[in-house]
């Protein structure tokens, strides 16, 4: 944790902690139960990835715009989405927050500003942009920020959505999660050069790499992106890099299916971004060993809690199969 941490309220840097280890004990508690079979949506996990919703949507209000990826269930919690309702969305079940006809790929919390999610690669980016042209015909005021993998980057959505939100100099922000990897394809072979930020330099605006796993780095380059979005000077793009623990889809691992190096994989969680802030805000005296424990094991409770009433909670019946499928029905 090479960042300075001073400009973070104790307050913020609590939240940003508690906000994480929400994040990852959800994700753990899938683990958990999916080999029971009875959450058969298929289940994209950000374990290792939790300091980028957790440093960008601390900015965030409630009517801001989020837009995300398949791999949604991090960013839906940071911005204020409950477990219950995601946890049932994933079974199927009526009380999820898209009546169990979305699943784990396909969340939405309209009264959140998450109008919808978008599981094709680069799908999200030119949402994102539409709700920024909206809010600044309406001139309401809010922000559109939407995450994306470093395999959206070589869209063509994403260089006509920059182009189009820097032409038009429009409140979004641009958050790309370099993990590394498009399901098993290493960056290395698809892109000449990983500098994923430097892409921003086209479209004269600004662009940012930071370290992923820090979550004081990525709070930092969030709240500037943020604020320039919100005070009328554009878009920007800012780079996290990262790299997620399970596979591309589902509990496992990548490197027992020979997708991955194991040894990478054990690289990276040393750099584990929970592990790392939590000895930083032990060092600093903002938390002891008693206070996180605490946190935790509420967190524990809370998903557990969670998982067992969506799981008890009833399918739609036959008659919603075409309901809700068009605006108004």
């Amino acid at each position: 944790m090479t960042h300075d941490a001073k400009t973070i309220s104790d307050q913020d840097k609590r939240r940003l902690l508690e906000t994480m280890l929400l994040i990852r004990l959800f994700e753990e508690k899938i683990i958990d139960v999916y080999p029971e079979q009875d959450m058969k949506s298929p289940v994209h996990l950000c374990i290792g990835e939790e300091a980028i919703a957790a440093g960008v949507c601390i900015h965030l209000k409630d009517e801001d715009y989020l837009f995300t990826t398949h791999r949604s269930h991090g960013h839906s919690l940071a911005k204020g989405e409950s477990p219950k309702s995601l946890y049932a969305e994933f079974y199927g079940r009526v009380t999820g927050c898209c009546r169990g006809k979305g699943g784990s790929m396909h969340p939405a919390f309209p009264d959140l500003g998450i109008l919808g999610t978008s599981a094709i690669v680069g799908g999200g980016i030119p949402l994102a942009v539409g709700a920024a042209l909206a809010a600044s015909f309406q001139e309401n005021g809010r922000i559109a920020t939407v995450f994306f993998g470093d395999g959206a980057s070589e869209e063509g959505s994403f260089h006509e959505s920059l182009n189009f939100a820097a032409l038009k100099q429009l409140p979004v922000v641009f958050i790309c999660e370099n993990n590394f990897y498009a399901t098993s394809s290493p960056i290395s072979a698809r892109q000449p050069h990983p500098d994923i930020y430097t892409r921003a330099a086209g479209y004269k605006i600004p662009g940012c790499q930071v370290d992923g796993n820090d979550v004081v780095a990525v709070w930092k380059a969030a709240h500037e992106a943020v604020e320039r979005a919100r005070n009328g000077g554009g878009p920007s793009l800012v780079e996290c890099r990262t790299y997620r623990w399970r596979g591309h889809v589902g509990p496992e691992c990548d490197w027992e299916k020979g997708c991955r190096p194991r040894e990478e994989l054990f690289e990276w969680m040393e750099r584990c971004p929970i592990e790392s802030f939590r000895r930083l805000l032990v060092r600093e005296g903002v938390i002891d060993d008693k206070w996180y424990a605490g946190v935790r094991a509420d967190i524990e409770v809370a998903v557990t809690e969670a998982q067992r009433k969506a799981q008890s909670e009833p399918y739609p019946e036959a008659d919603e199969l075409e309901k809700h499928v068009y605006y108004g029905t």
